[in-house]
């Protein structure tokens, strides 16, 4: 059969016809060990049964409205992310991508309201903020920007995890309004920067009366062993994008702000068709209250700490490994070579992974795994590494 899609993938020559937790069986019913998570989406695993009745149940009473009207469920997640983040106010969307284009155009506003006419917004070399025009633009990755010039002006861009770069601009920028980075780079390959770089960042801001924004998409809701990953650092940003897991499959983004950020959209500076509809904000809904009833952010952290020490034991003394590094349940392993292969070289033994940046091995499990199911990805990842 002729394939009637866009080249704009190069999928495996897998479909994947049912899931259960951490595990997915393909058409010919052989069964997988998902190490992805759909890229850190799924993180209470595939058919959570909590979830599905949620959905299902809600899918039958109302699914859409617009925003013409008040949304119940939406009203309900705000006050909950609120709460759970120390934010103020939300703007619902249906992806990261859009969650980061909201920031980016709240940012341009407030720098408008501060008399800039031109604002400029720092960003980080290796980031990924998505793939719209100014997302991309935003993006710190020329291999995915070819071919789509001219990009969107207005952003200044430094190393990630260099604060003395971020100084230099403070001092040579007068027309900077914020900075947008990654609390953890994720497709930059699973970066961790500085205990104290988000401090510092915050320091900088408050010094200039720019927003700090984070982009949580891949780090947050529980994906680096607390709710959000800025919690581990003692700031709170301004701006903070999330997405992927918050809606465990179900389309949903968000644009949460603080303070004076949470007040520079006003009626008509910026919408949504979907955003935030009765069934997204029904799914997110009850992904939080599960990841609370059931303790996952807890269990996150002892995996995280347990698929390191693990990894640091068994791959010990292997020359091609550069580092091993991750923050939860956002794991990383550089190796000396690319290592692109290995996605299909699990495949093939029933385990999924990413690799990233060229030689990194990504591994984002849902946040539900045991260690019974973590010792079968550590010992399948780590066999591959040593016979490459």
């Amino acid at each position: 059969m002729a394939n009637s899609l866009m080249t704009t993938y190069a999928p495996l020559p897998i479909t994947f016809t049912k899931g259960e937790g951490v595990y997915l069986w393909d058409k010919t019913g052989k069964q997988y060990l998902d190490a992805v998570a759909g890229v850190a989406v799924c993180g209470l695993g595939h058919a959570h049964p909590v979830v599905a009745d949620a959905i299902a149940n809600q899918a039958r009473t109302l699914v859409h409205t617009s925003n013409l009207y008040q949304i119940e469920h939406q009203q309900q997640l705000a006050k909950k992310l609120c709460q759970l983040s120390d934010m103020d106010s939300i703007f619902f969307s249906n992806s990261g991508a859009e969650a980061n284009e909201a920031a980016i155009k709240l940012a341009r506003l407030y720098g408008k309201q501060q008399g800039i006419e031109r604002p400029n917004i720092i960003v980080a070399c290796g980031s990924f903020h998505g793939r719209t025009l100014a997302t991309l633009s935003a993006t710190g990755n020329r291999k995915v920007q070819a071919g789509f010039s001219p990009l969107v002006d207005g952003f200044v861009r430094v190393n990630y995890n260099d604060v003395d770069a971020v100084n230099h601009v403070a001092k040579t920028n007068a027309n900077v309004v914020a900075m947008l980075v990654e609390p953890v780079q994720g497709e930059g390959g699973v970066i961790v920067p500085n205990a104290d770089y988000l401090q510092q960042l915050r320091d900088i801001c408050d010094a200039n009366n720019w927003l700090l924004m984070l982009d949580e998409i891949q780090t947050g809701v529980g994906r680096t062993g607390s709710w959000f990953a800025f919690q581990q650092s003692n700031i709170k940003p301004d701006v903070m994008t999330l997405a992927k897991a918050l809606g465990n499959g179900v389309p949903i983004g968000a644009c949460l702000a603080r303070g004076k950020a949470a007040t520079v959209f006003t009626p008509g500076t910026h919408g949504s068709t979907f955003g935030g509809n009765p069934l997204a904000t029904r799914a997110a809904l009850t992904v939080l209250d599960v990841i609370e009833t059931e303790k996952v952010i807890d269990h996150v952290k002892m995996m995280g700490d347990y698929f390191i020490s693990e990894f640091q034991r068994k791959l010990d003394g292997i020359q091609s490994v550069k580092d091993i590094r991750g923050q939860g349940l956002m794991i990383g392993i550089e190796l000396e070579h690319d290592c692109a292969e290995l996605v299909a070289k699990a495949s093939e033994q029933g385990l999924l992974i990413n690799v990233t940046a060229g030689n990194t091995i990504r591994l984002l499990p849902p946040l539900i795994i045991t260690k019974e199911q973590a010792d079968t990805v550590i010992a399948i990842v780590t066999d591959l590494i040593k016979q490459k």
